[in-house]
């Protein structure tokens, strides 16, 4: 049995700090509603270097299962655009269960994500 994997980044420093013992929240939860993921790991390439390449700091990679997941993943696509592809987004925490590897995301030194 095949399992579908999305992927969500986040920074190293809030993953690492996060308890244990808590499903993960990223800090733009609040103000969006729901956890940011992509699936396929050079659409979120393209994802980081659009967003995020002028952002300093290390990143991780939450490699997810999402038949583990405990909230709801609905396929939607970003605001604003008709034909882009659908991305996942989770209505809720992401569950530790869940989150089956975490990598270290490669950096180039003009902060380009080497994914």
């Amino acid at each position: 049995m095949s399992r579908t994997i999305i992927f969500h980044m986040a920074p190293a420093e809030r993953w690492t700090t996060w308890p244990d013992h808590e499903p993960y929240v990223p800090a733009e939860f609040a103000a969006d509603g729901f956890v940011h993921c992509t699936a396929g790991e050079a659409l979120m390439a393209r994802v980081a270097n659009a967003l995020y390449r002028d952002t300093p700091g290390d990143f991780v990679l939450l490699v997810i299962d999402v038949d583990a997941l405990t909230a709801p993943v609905r396929w939607e696509a970003p605001t604003g655009a008709d034909l882009a592809p659908l991305f996942p987004h989770v209505y809720g925490p992401i569950n530790r269960e869940a989150v089956i590897e975490v990598r270290r995301i490669q950096r180039a030194a003009d902060g380009v994500f080497l994914l």
